[in-house]
């Protein structure tokens, strides 16, 4: 048997070989080895040297490869089958139908920029400049430049560069500390303790020098944790500073915390929220929200009755903690969930209620007797509590 028909045979051994132990290969490679022996047999076709052998071996080969992609494409149905399963499971009513909800003009534009600073915003450039050229909205290029100096920022944090973060606290301090955030100590603070262990053994000399240079201004705000700072060189190296009582010290998330603090207090300073609009709204009604109230619309419907308080859901959503905003209490006397002119309010014995239960339990008199224990209170002793 000559060089290509030998070539063919071995193609064919080895599709059988993995097809016996369960482990064909993938489309790509399977349709590269295919279209290599019609090349084969096209040249040996060209040159009057092909026989009856020739041909029943690429019969063979073609029909083994077509198994193979067979095979491969059954796992990708399969698994898109499944998907579709656990897609009905998780989301067990089907999402409402609405009229069109941008439908306006000025709606549209609302929504095309909204898509267009959330790729912004994430670093999706060369999507949002796609995007912005599709829809044709103009967003200024101080926007746009604004947006590419936060991202160079946050990957020069993620390589532990924190020098132009500092530059932006620099120019920013009113604002920081108008907000009372820690975001310039926290910068001085990381690169400390990375000149203290960037190098074995530590260099204790130029970390001190740095400390004594950044820590100053900070003395009046973060005096208890500037000594700290300073005593954990005691602890060094990383290995006894690990088993310390300074080992906080020595965890990544020390570092890795800044990224999302700097993003959070850029972008306030832009006057915009501390979390991306559209990402909350995914987490949010793509976690369940949507199905959860949409059931609960039905059940009201059905029963002909209707939810008459405009600011509360009549049902419970859980949200992830990054997407609590204000107090989540509900009052376990009266049902009903707290406000800023109802608030939870602590009793002397540690149970909470709201102001209105209090002072309904207190009928108008000082003391309130606690409507889960025996102990009575003084109505002026309570305290409000907040979430």
């Amino acid at each position: 048997m000559d060089g290509p028909l030998k070539e063919l045979a071995k193609l064919e051994k080895l599709a059988s070989n993995a097809s016996a132990k369960g482990k064909a290969p993938n489309i790509n490679d399977s349709l590269d080895a295919l279209l290599h022996s019609l090349r084969e047999v096209k040249d040996r076709l060209q040159v009057g040297s092909a026989t009856e052998d020739t041909l029943s071996i690429l019969a063979r080969t073609v029909e083994g490869k077509k198994k193979e992609v067979d095979e491969r494409q059954k796992e990708v149905y399969n698994t898109l089958n499944r998907l579709g399963k656990t897609l009905d499971k998780k989301f067990s009513s089907p999402l409402p139908s609405y009229p069109p909800l941008f439908a306006s003009p000025e709606a549209v534009s609302a929504l095309e920029r909204t898509v267009a600073l959330h790729f912004l915003r994430t670093g999706q450039f060369n999507t949002a400049e796609a995007f912005i050229e599709e829809v044709g909205m103009d967003v200024d290029a101080e926007t746009r430049g604004r947006f590419v100096d936060l991202h160079h920022t946050l990957t020069a944090l993620r390589q532990r560069d924190i020098r132009a973060a500092l530059v932006w606290t620099e120019q920013n301090r009113d604002f920081l500390r108008a907000r009372s955030s820690s975001l310039e100590f926290f910068l001085h603070r990381s690169q400390y303790i990375n000149l203290l262990l960037a190098t074995h053994p530590p260099d204790v000399a130029s970390a001190l020098s740095y400390a004594k240079a950044a820590f100053p201004p900070f003395s009046s705000t973060h005096e208890q944790e500037i000594r700290r700072l300073m005593t954990c060189v005691l602890y060094l190296p990383l290995a006894r500073l690990q088993a310390s009582p300074y080992a906080d010290l020595a965890s990544p998330s020390l570092h890795l915390d800044l990224e999302p603090m700097f993003a959070k207090e850029y972008c306030a300073s832009l006057g915009m929220s501390r979390q991306v609009p559209l990402r909350v709204v995914g987490d949010i009604g793509g976690g369940g929200a949507l199905a959860r109230i949409e059931k609960g619309r039905r059940v009201m419907r059905e029963r002909k009755s209707e939810w008459s308080r405009t600011d509360e859901l009549p049902i419970e959503i859980p949200l992830p903690p990054q997407n609590r905003y204000h107090s989540i209490f509900a009052c376990p006397v009266s049902k009903e969930q707290s406000t800023d002119q109802n608030p939870p309010m602590m009793m002397t014995c540690g149970h909470v209620i709201t102001k209105d239960s209090l002072h309904k339990l207190s009928k108008n008199s000082q003391r309130v007797k606690c409507p889960y224990c025996p102990v009575e209170s003084q109505l002026a002793a309570a305290l409000r509590v907040y979430f």
